[in-house]
């Protein structure tokens, strides 16, 4: 799944290739991606005259900001966008096609079908289901680290559940949990009620550090991740635990090992990470 890094990527290179232009037509070939609104059709009708001003993230979402509304886009498992011409073919799997008035089109390709899309009226995204159950953004300036110390702190549920909740924080997944619990050298099976204050800081810390690395890189290519240019990240040559089961540690030569926590695959080094 796409996390904070390759979202905020593909953010980047989007805005280079649809901003300003206006959406002319809109056509949906799997209904069940648009949540809101219900009627498919009000949807489509919606969209119609209304232009691309930016596009915003908020954790793992991208947010398309237009004239009237913010169209709230989860790629979930294997969502992917791309610009193309529309004398050019329509591939497999493309499910939503948004018609610019310069004949240019933006699409929507999502092979498992998990993608969601929500139309909300513009200054509502904040106030409505999927983002008010969201947590704070990492980067953004409302984060308050003694609001999120005391949501760990008071938590008996692993610090990795934990961080890959995301009503606690906003943005992280397996891979770039994984990396950030290395580099604060924090065990992923230790409970939320057993880190000091300090250490809850470290883990901030080394998570925004980790993912401001990987934003500089272009995101991690993990199985089919590329971008909306059809660019792959480079930060998986980054990565110290993430995918690296036997290898050896970067930082104290042991191999790394991977187990189960709360049902996902975790790496992590039994020196570093006592």
């Amino acid at each position: 799944m796409p996390e904070l890094p390759e979202v905020e990527t593909i953010r980047k290179t989007l805005l280079q290739l649809v901003q300003d232009k206006q959406i002319a037509n809109v056509k949906v070939y799997w209904d069940k991606i648009i949540k809101q609104p219900t009627d498919v059709h009000v949807f489509k009708q919606l969209l119609k005259g209304q232009k691309i001003l930016d596009i915003d993230r908020q954790g793992k979402f991208l947010l398309f900001e237009l004239d009237d509304f913010t169209l709230i886009s989860h790629l979930r498992m294997e969502g992917k966008y791309g610009v193309y011409q529309q004398h050019e073919p329509v591939l497999n799997h493309t499910h939503v096609v948004f018609t610019f008035t310069d004949g240019s089109e933006l699409r929507y390709k999502d092979v498992r079908k998990f993608g969601t899309m929500h139309l909300v009226e513009k200054g509502t995204a904040n106030e409505q289901k999927p983002l008010s159950q969201l947590g704070p953004d990492p980067f953004s300036p409302d984060f308050d680290f003694t609001v999120f110390y005391q949501k760990v702190h008071k938590s008996e549920r692993t610090i990795k559940s934990i961080l890959l909740d995301q009503t606690v924080i906003a943005g992280l997944g397996n891979i770039y949990v994984d990396e950030t619990l290395f580099k604060a050298g924090i065990h992923p099976v230790r409970k939320g009620t057993s880190l000091s204050k300090k250490e809850v800081s470290v883990i901030h810390q080394k998570a925004v550090e980790t993912l401001e690395q990987a934003i500089e890189q272009g995101g991690t290519t993990i199985r089919s991740y590329v971008n909306s240019q059809g660019q792959i990240g480079m930060f998986q040559q980054e990565l110290f635990v993430y995918g690296q089961e036997n290898e050896p540690c970067k930082r104290c030569g042991g191999p790394i090992t991977k187990i189960k926590v709360g049902g996902r695959g975790t790496h992590i080094c039994l020196t570093c990470q006592k």
